[in-house]
């Protein structure tokens, strides 16, 4: 199927590594531009890789997401290059490195943290951004959120409270912005192998007595087979697709909706 997005430019934010990896490099096949935003120290080197892989420009910067002024700053640094933006997929997030159940083995000093990068990151990006979006009258916006913003998963409470901000600041985004032309959606993965995926596991091994501890690969399949239906784990390069469509001129009608790519773990009646 052509997705009708060669010789567009997309920016991934959280590019270097994850689901933002695989994003760029889907969006690379496809014959977009690639801007990769991301704090890593090798986010240079991945998009030179990118590149050289799918011979389309590939660019990057640090960006740090809850600095709103170094957000801008990076958008007008793109912008001078002449280059237009079709595309934004936000990737950027991080949890609390705790294991929250109950949310009592918290304190409120986990949550602030989280809480600037995955909601007010994604607020700084959205408000860089649109201005461009709405002078175009055109561009897509995708937003990475978490089937854990749509159960209130109890295993990180700051991640998943923040999940369901991004959400629900989506749909606000998407129903101002639907008469410019600009569409915005979200995608929520279900259980992938990320270092995010793991860190869950690492909190949950340390707070839990030694007699019932188990490695990572024997944790995470017991989670697969009792929670996800399809009793697969869903890869990166899954979210990517779903990601890809619906920044693409097939999806033009989608505007304002959760997308789920999650083995059905998360089922709405």
């Amino acid at each position: 199927m052509d997705l009708k997005i060669k010789g567009h430019t997309a920016l991934i934010t959280g590019g270097a590594s994850g689901i933002g990896r695989a994003t760029a490099e889907l969006f690379a096949r496809e014959g977009c531009s690639i801007l990769l935003w991301d704090l890593a120290a090798n986010v240079e080197q991945v998009a030179a890789e990118i590149s050289a892989t799918h011979g389309v420009p590939a660019t990057s910067a640090h960006v740090d997401i809850v600095d709103f002024k170094t957000v801008q700053t990076a958008f007008e640094n793109f912008q001078q290059s002449g280059r237009e933006l079709d595309h934004v997929v936000h990737c950027a997030a991080a949890g609390s490195g705790k294991f929250g159940f109950p949310f009592t083995n918290l304190s409120p000093n986990d949550w602030p943290r989280i809480l600037e990068i995955n909601i007010l990151g994604m607020v700084n990006v959205a408000h860089a951004i649109t201005p461009h979006f709405v002078e175009r009258t055109a561009g897509t916006f995708v937003f990475l959120a978490s089937v854990a913003g749509q159960i209130g998963s109890q295993t990180d409470p700051p991640y998943s409270a923040s999940k369901a901000a991004n959400i629900n600041f989506a749909q606000c985004m998407a129903k101002d912005l639907a008469k410019h032309g600009v569409r915005v959606n979200t995608v929520c993965p279900g259980m992938v192998q990320t270092p995010l995926n793991r860190s869950v596991w690492k909190a949950w091994h340390d707070q839990t007595p030694i007699a019932e501890r188990m490695d990572y690969d024997t944790w995470a399949t017991k989670k697969i087979q009792s929670i996800v239906p399809m009793g697969q784990w869903q890869t990166p390069e899954d979210i990517a697709d779903m990601i890809a469509f619906l920044s693409s001129e097939r999806s033009r009608q989608v505007t304002g909706q959760t997308i789920n790519v999650d083995g059905g773990f998360v089922m709405h009646w």
